[in-house]
């Protein structure tokens, strides 16, 4: 199926939209660039016997966990976030995870739903990318239609309960001097994991292959271009398959719910 067309309608688009299409199945694809000015957010849904654990995980953790909505146990809408809102069906690809091991990625996990899932919602770097443009810095992601890259680190987190295990991290390629630009755009969104954590020299932050992502696809990183690298959160998948909880939900990689928050509320300053 061509997505281009629908990507461009999408783009200039609201978060009910993009929920819309992605609940009737008309979307299937990564969300970076949809619905323009509008607050993205990773997804961990868990049993309510270990959300008060995830909510210390996510506190203890704010760079790659900021939390910007939580429901209440059983309820799929978390209504801070969008009034028309379905957290079972509204995002386009789900993950389902059972004793740590991905088991599954659909589109729809009411088959699925069960009363005690509380859902968090977190804070999105897809966000903080329109800043960036805005002030004329390239994404290769969003120029060449891709996800963007993610990778698993040797940076720990703070473990909480039985939640823990390495930082992931996302990664755009920039020119030194828009990546000292990145760094002071970014910095005014602690919402959406604020400024990187580092730039440069992936070995250091445990990253062998900047061509093999854990996540996402690869992007091409020119001669005069250096890596630079946000918390991301996708961490909390890392963290499932650590601490191995009987089962969980998550959004796919890339595959973001888009709220009716203006990422213009998000800025500090």
């Amino acid at each position: 199926m061509n997505t281009l067309p629908q990507r461009a309608d999408l783009a200039l688009a609201t978060g009910l939209d993009v929920r819309l299409a992605a609940r009737s199945g008309t979307l299937r694809d990564q969300t970076s660039g949809l619905a323009r000015g509008h607050v993205q957010g990773n997804l961990a849904i868990l049993p309510a016997d270990l959300a008060s654990s995830f909510l210390r995980f996510c506190q203890r953790n704010p760079k790659a966990c900021p939390l910007i909505g939580v429901s209440e146990p059983g309820d799929p809408r978390v209504p801070e976030l969008g009034a028309d809102l379905d957290i079972r069906t509204d995002l386009p690809l789900y993950r389902i995870w059972r004793d740590g091991e991905l088991v599954d990625e659909v589109t729809d996990v009411s088959s699925v739903w069960r009363d005690d899932l509380v859902s968090f919602v977190i804070g999105c770097s897809f966000s903080f990318e329109e800043a960036l443009m805005a002030d004329g810095i390239v994404l290769r992601h969003i120029a060449e239609g891709t996800n963007v890259p993610m990778y698993r680190t040797n940076i720990p987190t703070q473990p909480s309960g039985p939640f823990h295990g390495p930082l992931v991290v996302s990664m755009r390629p920039l020119k030194p001097a828009d990546a000292i630009r990145a760094v002071q755009i970014t910095s005014r969104f602690p919402a959406v994991h604020g400024a990187p954590v580092h730039l440069g020299k992936p070995e250091m932050i445990g990253i062998k292959d900047l061509d093999a992502p854990d996540y996402g696809e690869p992007v091409r990183l020119a001669d005069h271009e250096i890596p630079v690298f946000w918390a991301c959160g996708v961490t909390p998948q890392s963290v499932v398959a650590a601490a191995r909880p009987s089962f969980a939900i998550t959004h796919a990689p890339g595959y973001m719910l888009v709220t009716d928050l203006k990422n213009s509320r998000l800025a500090n300053g």
